[in-house]
């Protein structure tokens, strides 16, 4: 039966083994992918790529609404604030708060 530092080399062996058979797959995969986009023209604009651009993801959008008294603002987008609500409950309409 082996010990417990030649399963741990053997281990550290088949993680070597299988980085260099990932970095293989990788690089014939990429090859691929390469070939048929030169074969059918297709560019990296072509597949969406979003990488190097810029993100929607946490863009801020304008205010749509502003309270004159205080000055509280609100975007239009989920659910209507407390001062926007009060007021539209107590009968002003939501229009007369567009900025």
């Amino acid at each position: 039966m082996a010990t417990y530092k030649e399963l741990q080399s053997q281990i550290e062996a088949l993680k070597q083994q299988a980085e260099t058979q990932r970095k293989a797959e990788i690089a014939a995969v990429v090859s691929d992918i390469r070939a048929k986009m030169d074969e059918y023209g297709i560019t990296l604009a072509d597949l969406g790529s979003r990488r190097g651009g810029a993100s929607s993801k946490g863009s801020t959008v304008a205010p749509k609404y502003r309270n004159a008294q205080t000055g509280e603002t609100w975007t239009g987008r989920g659910k209507m604030p407390r001062w926007l609500q009060s007021a539209v409950d107590g009968g002003k309409s939501k229009e007369s708060f567009l900025i």
